[in-house]
């Protein structure tokens, strides 16, 4: 009986030993497993792993996989918190218990969470939101068309790195939104830039005809224009147009076409450019400009009255003008569908009219050449150039207001008589070619001694 009950008794000790060999070995099983099970680099499957199984891993991985309202100065983008980078900081996720909600609230409301950001994939993550949220400045402009100046208006740009700081913050919180930090860009070119803040009024205007089937000469305006359009006069300010179009040569894009040499119409570098100072002088005429320096042609001009052109040659012939107004004024040029325009903008003029007089003081005869041709039929004939009377004449700017003039300007200009040239065939070859037929550019002709145009 009693060698029963002391077997008994070992057979019981072996089993207790046998139950705590079995649940020692599960236990270190347990742990060995969750040291050796790697942690996630972000993500709300990261967040599981990292904190375990059970309630807390699922606590922390619900709040990285809401969203996040990502708010900047340009706009607001909703994205994942994972997709910023925020994942479970392995280091900190055992120091609180984030078992319950109301556990993951109480440490975010303090800013505890055990989360962390990986700042390669929030960096790589923000330049992408930068793309999306970034506003690029808006430069001011003249719109001269319609008389309007349009403001700059400054931009805004994330701050990458600055804004990294932020979500780091944001991600302890558990936050709903997150503003991010951004800089103001400004603008390149500001209304104070561009030196004038009214372009409301056209204090005057002018306009001459081309033809529009000379290509090259065409091209020549439309280029020479271009380096005046949008030039800003300030108050007291000088303009030199030479200057400002610069050297009107074969290398800055110019051609060949008609331009006026000693008096005779012949084909020159840069043709046409004349007619553009022409048109601008015309304007600034009746803006009441200063005229500080002007040269009329040595001979008349197609396309504007007698007395009322100004020609340019580079280097040294030149037209400035001066304004002479408290305020700055801008000039407007247009080329197009044979029409040169030219408005002169800025504030209203002091003046409500401003007219142009032209009196002849002396006239005299021009003169007439033959050419000989020995490539035409004898006794042929054709017309090289016409021939135009030379005139001394006064030219006026009178300036009024309500009637009283205020202000007087006075010119003495002088045109030389034009050559008559004559072609005249030498040829006695029954088989001689006929003279081509050349086109003449008409002159203004003065009507009368006397001639008056105002705005």
């Amino acid at each position: 009986m009693l060698l029963g009950l002391a077997g008994g008794l070992l057979v019981a000790a072996g089993g207790l030993s046998g139950a705590y060999y079995v649940v020692a070995t599960r236990s270190e099983a347990s742990a060995a497993t969750r040291r050796a099970e790697p942690v996630a680099d972000h993500g709300a499957a990261g967040a599981a792993g990292a904190a375990g199984s059970g309630t807390a891993g699922k606590g922390l991985a619900a709040v990285l996989g809401r969203t996040v309202d990502v708010v900047t100065a340009s706009g607001k983008i909703t994205v994942p918190w994972a997709e910023l980078g925020a994942e479970v900081d392995p280091d900190e996720v055992g120091r609180a218990p984030t078992t319950t909600d109301a556990e993951i609230a109480a440490l975010a409301a303090t800013g505890s969470l055990p989360l962390r950001v990986n700042r390669d994939k929030a960096l790589a993550e923000l330049r992408v939101l930068k793309g999306k949220l970034d506003r690029a400045p808006l430069d001011a402009w003249l719109d001269l068309e319609n008389r309007v100046i349009h403001p700059d208006t400054a931009g805004r740009g994330l701050d990458v790195f600055a804004s990294l700081t932020r979500l780091e913050v944001a991600a302890r919180q558990g936050a709903a939104k997150v503003d991010l930090a951004d800089v103001s860009v400004p603008a390149r070119t500001t209304v104070a830039g561009l030196g004038i803040d009214d372009i409301s009024a056209i204090l005057g205007h002018y306009k001459t005809l081309f033809p529009v089937g000379d290509r090259d000469r065409n091209f020549n305006l439309k280029l020479a224009a271009s380096k005046l359009n949008g030039v800003v006069l300030k108050p007291g300010e000088e303009f030199s147009f030479n200057a400002t179009v610069g050297e009107r040569s074969e290398q800055m894009g110019y051609k060949i076409a008609h331009v006026i040499t000693a008096g005779e119409m012949v084909d020159g570098l840069a043709g046409g450019t004349c007619q553009i100072s022409t048109t601008l002088f015309g304007a600034s005429f009746f803006a009441g400009l200063d005229i500080v320096k002007t040269t009329n042609h040595s001979r008349p001009s197609a396309y504007t009255p007698l007395g009322f052109d100004a020609t340019v040659v580079w280097p040294d012939t030149d037209l400035k003008l001066k304004n002479p107004y408290e305020f700055p004024v801008v000039i407007h040029y247009r080329v197009a569908n044979g029409e040169a325009v030219v408005e002169i903008l800025g504030k209203p003029r002091p003046y409500d009219k401003v007219t142009f007089e032209r009196h002849v003081v002396e006239e005299t005869p021009f003169t007439s050449e033959e050419r000989l041709d020995e490539d035409i039929a004898d006794g042929q004939t054709s017309l090289d150039q016409a021939g135009f009377n030379g005139y001394k004449l006064n030219r006026v700017r009178r300036m009024y207001k309500d009637g009283k003039e205020l202000k007087t300007d006075r010119w003495s200009v002088v045109y030389k008589p034009v050559t008559e040239y004559i072609r005249r065939g030498t040829n006695k070859d029954p088989d001689a070619k006929m003279p081509a037929v050349r086109e003449i550019h008409p002159l203004h002709a003065p009507d009368s001694e006397s001639f008056a145009m105002s705005q």
